[in-house]
């Protein structure tokens, strides 16, 4: 085990502490395991809010922050309340739907709420993809393209509560050798449904050119970001030029590449803020800075609140 240390902004950090310490980091929240109590062979499962409320998980509460290794769609059917996703806050009502992809982290408030909760792994549409692209599904599932939050109205809403029916249908009660292909068939309509309901925010994605490198870009940005925050670095990784990410950014999110590195940063930081122990100012190290000052500068920067105040705000 690594000896815990405290730094303030005069101290000389070892480099080898640092490489091993944000190693261990990596879970820096509980992640939760898709797991089907009825069928464990099963990639799918689906339930209701208030059952998911009153269970008492012995790895986690769902009242506390945690990050899935699934894939979530969340409807509400009536009611209003609070969910919160990646360190948000969104209120919701009936026919809210919220699309979560895996590596989210979330919790839930008490609530007399209802709703559904359609939980799955990738595999379980991307194996029998034929109904809906599989690019399609990391667009639908991506809330830096668009937002997790969708409020149908109520035609459209009605629509999703019968194929929820007809699942649960199958799910529950016939549940017979051909059960699995019709749900897997009807959470697929729900997907293309969802996507298309989206189709303002993230249909001219399908067809830019830039789309397959902004992905790639998000994808080392989400991996990497404590190691640096130049654009040039990931450029030279990707072997790419640093205007071409620019442009690639620019066209999917409308901003610089700088400025998704930082995007990225701020939430990888406040994962650590939030889930750790660590001093405000072992965290600045960890997460790339030489002077906690400056992360501290940056932090409040890009959040309004520092570093010590926003993990005040989110352990109350």
């Amino acid at each position: 085990d690594l000896q815990k240390a405290t730094f303030d902004s005069t101290n000389t950090v070892p480099i080898e502490w640092l490489i091993s310490r944000n190693e261990n980091m990596k879970d820096d929240f509980t992640e939760i395991d898709f797991e089907n109590e009825r069928n464990r062979a099963s990639q799918f499962d689906i339930i209701s809010f208030q059952d998911l409320l009153q269970k008492s998980p012995t790895d986690h509460s769902q009242f506390e922050l945690h990050r899935v290794s699934f894939y979530v769609i969340l409807l509400y059917t009536d009611k209003a309340g609070t969910y919160n996703l990646n360190f948000k806050d969104y209120e919701f009502s009936r026919g809210s739907v919220f699309t979560v992809r895996k590596e989210n982290v979330h919790k839930f408030y008490a609530s007399d709420a209802n709703g559904y909760l359609l939980v799955f792994k990738e595999d379980f549409i991307l194996s029998h993809s034929n109904n809906i692209e599989p690019s399609k599904i990391f667009l639908l599932f991506n809330e830096l393209l668009s937002s997790p939050k969708l409020q149908v109205e109520e035609q459209e809403f009605q629509q999703l509560i019968t194929l929820i029916d007809m699942i649960r249908e199958e799910y529950f009660k016939v549940d017979d050798g051909h059960s699995g292909s019709i749900v897997r068939g009807l959470v697929q309509t729900i997907l293309a449904k969802l996507y298309r309901l989206k189709t303002a925010d993230i249909m001219h994605f399908q067809n830019n050119k830039s789309l397959p490198t902004f992905l790639r870009f998000q994808r080392m940005v989400e991996a990497d970001c404590f190691k640096s925050r130049k654009v040039s670095y990931f450029a030279e990784k990707m072997n790419l030029s640093t205007k071409t990410l620019n442009n690639a950014t620019q066209s999917i999110v409308h901003k610089s590449a700088k400025a998704f590195i930082s995007d990225i940063l701020i939430i990888q930081s406040k994962r650590l803020i939030i889930n750790t122990d660590e001093s405000t100012n072992t965290i600045a190290y960890m997460v790339g800075f030489d002077e906690p000052t400056n992360f501290f500068k940056y932090f409040k920067k890009h959040t309004g609140v520092s570093p010590g105040k926003f993990r005040d705000m989110n352990r109350a």
